[in-house]
């Protein structure tokens, strides 16, 4: 399922724990940049938050917050003497997410209330006032990076002149690739799963636990040990399908069978409070025969001997036989759905994919491999099984980058290296002519940019 669960109380602790330091200290302002001011409560808020998320720093968690909100302070003036405006829809879509976020991982609207210690629509008020200066602040950022003139080749050979090959970018080993795919008989599997939720939703109407027919015929494993049962959370984390049925439903009822890109499943409502719910389900994914497998296996064996006797090339047999409509049409060619590249990275390859070419030569085919389609890639999750034969079009050797062969690559190195300088000295160049107090509170920090430690 579309979701996460969290330890509250791990969090609580671990928030206890970072925080004795600051204990006992009334709320005050320990910054002032120019015109704005941080306060002690808008850096422990953050600290909270990135807490609640499950974010680590190597660093004191409080004196790297405190520096990105100066750095921030700095582009928000800038932002507001350019007049820059605030995108309204980004923040009300963050804001929304940000909301459902805390109240799915601490348990409602009260669990966020008490873990905050301030009513929902103070949060929601704060919040929105730190995405909108946020918004502010990117968009400043960006104005500034996309200032620098344009990289040129020129600039590029310098870049590479100026470092040592040892410091340059490693290009790792790429791969081209083409397919031949045949699915599973997926209309009759989706079948099977159906007759068997029927049958499991029958039983609970004549009396069955739901709970524990879940614990014992769910597919979903983070719920099916605690009965199926999900926990409060807001409807927008789930597939819509999903929270569409679970909300039709008047709690204690059972759902008909609703299909998610995660397979099937059958809903029980245990609560809702406005646009959140509990709910139980037993999930069953469709699932494949011995047979389905031999058969698709015999053909692409088939088909794989005539492509390496020469009766036949990959490309047009990619054309006639596979049943991927995304590569038969190119003759087979893969692409990342990422990217659109026609080259892999091994670590942009599925498994079964890179298990199956590893040890093969550009010409050659791979043995028939069990692997995973891209459909739903966008939705997030890993495809549909599919079985394939895969051809090695080109490899393209790990290497150091070269000019001749990764322009592109150093281009876009070149082009952050400038971008990052450009910001690096807008706000060097700031902070020399700007009303800048920073509280002895944070005289231990070590913060990365010698500006802001020179002001303690």
């Amino acid at each position: 399922m579309k979701h996460i669960f969290l330890s509250t109380a791990a969090l609580l602790l671990c928030f206890a724990l970072n925080a004795q330091k600051y204990r006992g200290v009334i709320d005050k302002t320990v910054a002032v940049v120019g015109g704005e001011t941080i306060l002690l409560s808008d850096i422990e808020a953050e600290v909270q938050q990135l807490r609640a998320s499950g974010a680590g720093s190597d660093r004191d968690m409080r004196c790297e917050v405190l520096e990105q909100m100066l750095d921030a302070k700095i582009f928000l003036m800038q932002a507001r003497i350019d007049s820059l405006s605030v995108n309204n829809d980004m923040v009300q879509g963050n804001l929304s997410q940000r909301m459902d976020w805390f109240r799915t991982q601490l348990g409602g609207d009260e669990e966020v209330e008490k873990y905050f210690g301030k009513p929902l629509y103070k949060l929601r008020q704060e919040w929105q006032k730190t995405l909108e200066e946020q918004s502010l602040t990117e968009q400043e950022r960006m104005e500034i990076a996309g200032k620098i003139p344009e990289v040129t080749p020129f600039d590029v050979k310098q870049y590479m002149d100026a470092t040592d090959p040892e410091d340059l970018p490693v290009v790792p080993a790429k791969y081209q690739l083409s397919q031949i795919c045949i699915y599973p008989n997926r209309e009759q599997a989706a079948l099977a799963v159906k007759e068997k939720l029927l049958s499991l939703r029958e039983r609970i109407m004549n009396g069955e636990k739901f709970s524990t027919l879940a614990r014992i015929y769910s597919e979903d494993p983070g719920s099916a040990r605690r009965g199926g049962e999900l926990g409060l959370a807001s409807k927008s984390i789930f597939w819509p399908a999903f929270s569409d049925a679970a909300m039709a439903l008047r709690p204690g009822t059972i759902s008909q069978i609703v299909e998610t890109p995660d397979g099937f499943h059958i809903i029980e409502v245990i609560e809702k409070k406005g646009d959140m719910f509990n709910a139980r389900h037993i999930l069953i994914k469709p699932q494949y025969t011995v047979e389905d497998r031999e058969k698709a296996f015999h053909k692409l064996d088939s088909l794989r001997g005539k492509i390496q006797e020469e009766e036949i090339t990959f490309q047009m047999a990619a054309r006639f036989f596979s049943e991927d409509p995304a590569t038969r049409t190119n003759g087979g060619q893969m692409a990342d759905p990422a990217t659109g590249s026609a080259y892999f990275e091994i670590d942009q390859l599925k498994p079964a994919d890179y298990a199956a070419i590893k040890d093969l030569k550009v010409g050659d085919v791979s043995e028939p491999v069990e692997s995973l389609d891209n459909e739903g890639y966008q939705q997030g999750r890993s495809g549909n099984l599919v079985y394939k034969i895969i051809k090695v079009d080109k490899i393209l050797p790990a290497h150091t980058a070269t000019f001749e062969h990764d322009y592109t690559q150093i281009l876009e190195k070149v082009q952050q290296n400038k971008q990052q300088e450009a910001v690096d000295n807008f706000l060097a160049e700031k902070v020399k002519d700007t009303y800048i107090i920073i509280d002895p509170l944070f005289r231990e920090c070590e913060f990365t940019r010698d500006v802001w430690n020179a002001r303690k």
